[in-house]
């Protein structure tokens, strides 16, 4: 069984994580990584899209239609199915994320740090401020990998998506956003693949010009999908892939049931 990171960038389209995330591309280039397309579900919004990426199930099933639905999810998601199997999760990532899986609504205090066995996401580190720093929130999950030793942690920074609504996705702004975190990873995967981690690294949905998303263009739809580990081939994947398959690749990375509804997709050079 592998263990697995999985990292979603939020708001990096995938033509700027091409031109600007140097080290990963150099993983990809150096038969380390693998590239896949990804298309987003729609809409193309952060609270829907958690639930796509964790769960595989679009909005029309789901429920979770729009940013402002705050509730518990009803579905199992990667960390219910991983809990049932006895397998460790984390979590250090934005608020939306504990109120679909452990708490809703988010108290400030109460959940900012959540410690317990019997919840989906058993060790979880939450930030409530869209500028909250990337280069903190992946301390809070480093801290939390080498304290608990996870079957899966998620970790997911809001730094490139907030400087896109402030800015537009074709502003410095926005693309420094994206080389800052490439350098962050570039200081961590090192070490997580000498360890053995199977690493993910995707986006929930991309950004227009405008600094918005939501709609059906491919600036709010195309995202990457970079995977490094033993059970991929290395190499660059042209076939576009929904984003209902992550989550069930996850799932057989961690040699986990399907739970129902999730697709069942085939994706190239993956050796499981």
């Amino acid at each position: 069984m592998n263990k697995v990171i999985m990292i979603v960038l939020d708001g990096l389209r995938r033509d700027t994580a091409r031109t600007q995330m140097g080290y990963v591309n150099h993983l990809v280039e150096s038969s380390k990584a693998s590239y896949y397309k990804v298309q987003s579900e729609l809409p193309s919004l952060s609270r829907p899209l958690y639930e796509v990426l964790l769960t595989g199930t679009p909005s029309s099933v789901n429920g979770i239609t729009a940013n402002h639905i705050v509730r518990l999810s009803d579905r199992k998601s990667i960390f219910h199915l991983a809990g049932e199997k006895g397998l460790k999760t984390t979590a250090a990532a934005y608020y939306w994320v504990s109120e679909l899986y452990n708490r809703a609504p988010f108290d400030r205090i109460a959940d900012r740090e959540q410690h317990d066995g019997n919840m989906p996401i058993q060790h979880g580190k939450f930030y409530f401020e869209d500028s909250y720093p990337d280069s903190h929130l992946f301390a809070d999950a480093e801290v939390l990998r080498r304290q608990w030793d996870p079957d899966f942690l998620l970790i997911h920074p809001m730094g490139i998506d907030d400087a896109g609504h402030r800015f537009g996705s074709d502003s410095r702004e926005y693309r420094a956003k994206a080389l800052e975190a490439d350098s962050i990873l570039a200081t961590l995967l090192p070490g997580w693949m000498q360890l053995g981690y199977t690493i993910l690294i995707t986006s929930d949905h991309g950004m227009n010009r405008d600094g918005y998303h939501g709609g059906t263009g491919p600036d709010e739809r195309d995202v990457p999908l970079y995977v490094i580990g033993t059970s991929f081939e290395p190499g660059i994947y042209e076939e576009t892939i929904p984003q209902l398959a992550v989550a069930p690749l996850v799932c057989n990375l961690l040699s986990l049931p399907l739970a129902e509804g999730m697709l069942r997709y085939a994706f190239p050079g993956v050796r499981l």
